[in-house]
């Protein structure tokens, strides 16, 4: 899948440029177009003669070439580029490439990038394990950024453990594997999709309300995997972190906050959808009340009553509703009885399977940039995944869809 494909390779200051030598081979020899930028750094461990002979193309390293001014332009090097590798990438890249620093050549064509990202990392086994190399590592995750996990070994410093930057052959399958997959998506061409995220708002007066701690990140990543596919995507959602909205190009979003707004946007996009995700963690209860004043503290009362009513069941109300050829996804989050409790809102709510997740299992849950799931399928069918990201779960998750239909 390699072939015509024109690959940016990323060089930092790191022993192991060495091995970005052989890559560069590798993805030549695959047929690839490559091109290296590497930092002022790298040239002390690697040669950049080495590098465009290797590559055969210049290899840049300033913004201008000082002998006749002539411009490096980073943003044409993001827009040529059908995938950036940086191997090897240091702590100290990582850590700039993850709060947008723009200090050189190869972190300019970063911010400028339009295709995909790969990063493999190479430092000793206390930097790469250090808390702030991992918190970096997961803000490029989040960023769409795909890490290649280092291999373990013997490292220059003389430890052993996790550090090395994984292996040129290795690399260039992973990279390989990603065009192979991509050319093979569009599974969902043609349909309409309609997920929905984040933790209703139930309002108790003009300033108060009652909601929970959904962050809206797993509908979102789903959202994201359908529309990568070819899905036609609405994405209806409730409260949300703030950085979610407005990242999914193409893609349709209705901001609803209460369970009552959000059941009337999904009944009217019932009919017309192909899949429907129910994501969202949406309140069974709502203030029977609703003051249109900020309610004030009365020096008697000590206690303050709130009477709940029941809200509308979104996920059972469109199981009822289901059509032939519609598939029904739901999601619960349980701290008790979990199975128990995921298999018989699986069989109430007509779903055609449902998506366990336990606030026991550490990392999984509201609020996190992991999860850790088990589908129930209505045919009795169990499957359990490992904790993964969020966008890796959500992959998950649509090949499960993938292979219902």
């Amino acid at each position: 899948m390699l072939e015509g494909k024109k690959i940016l390779l990323g060089v930092t200051g790191s022993i192991a440029a060495y091995k970005a030598a052989i890559l560069v081979r590798a993805l030549v020899e695959k047929g690839a177009e490559v091109k290296v930028v590497m930092t002022e750094l790298a040239k002390q461990f690697i040669t950049p003669l080495t590098m465009a002979t290797l590559s055969k193309n210049p290899v840049l390293v300033d913004f201008f070439n000082p002998e006749n001014g002539e411009w490096n332009s980073h943003v044409k090097l993001g827009l040529w580029a059908d995938a950036y590798v940086i191997a090897p990438a240091t702590a100290n890249t990582i850590g700039k490439m993850a709060h947008g620093v723009a200090d050189n050549l190869l972190l300019t064509s970063y911010l400028s990038a339009r295709c995909p990202v790969f990063v493999s990392p190479a430092m000793d086994l206390d930097m790469y394990a250090h808390s702030a190399t991992q918190r970096n590592m997961a803000v490029l995750r989040r960023d769409g950024v795909h890490i290649i996990e280092p291999g373990e070994g013997f490292l220059a410093s003389g430890l052993i453990g996790k550090g090395r930057m994984e292996e040129p052959h290795e690399i260039v399958r992973y990279i390989d594997d990603f065009f192979d997959k991509k050319e093979q998506q569009g599974r969902f061409r043609g349909k309409k999709v309609v997920v929905t995220a984040g933790g209703t708002i139930e309002p108790i007066d003009s300033v108060r309300f009652v909601s929970n701690y959904s962050s809206g990140k797993m509908g979102y990543a789903i959202a994201a995997q359908f529309a990568a596919e070819g899905a036609d995507v609405t994405i209806v959602h409730a409260a949300v972190d703030g950085r979610l909205r407005g990242t999914l190009p193409g893609i349709k979003e209705i901001k609803t906050l209460s369970a009552a707004e959000m059941y009337e946007q999904m009944i009217e996009l019932q009919p017309e959808s192909d899949i429907i995700v129910m994501a969202a963690a949406v309140a069974d209860y709502t203030p029977e009340k609703v003051a249109d004043h900020k309610l004030k503290k009365k020096p008697d009362d000590k206690n303050f009553v709130l009477v709940l009513k029941e809200t509308q069941d979104i996920a059972e109300m469109l199981g009822k509703m289901k059509k032939e050829g519609q598939l029904l996804v739901g999601f619960a989050l349980e701290t008790d009885n979990e199975a128990d409790n995921a298999l018989k809102k699986l069989k109430k709510k007509n779903l055609d399977f449902i998506i366990l997740n336990s606030l026991r299992d550490k990392g999984a849950g509201f609020a996190t940039d992991t999860n850790k799931i088990t589908i129930y399928h209505k045919n009795g069918e169990r499957k359990v995944f490992p904790l993964k990201s969020k966008p890796e779960v959500a992959v998950d998750i649509v090949n499960e869809i993938a292979g219902c239909l």
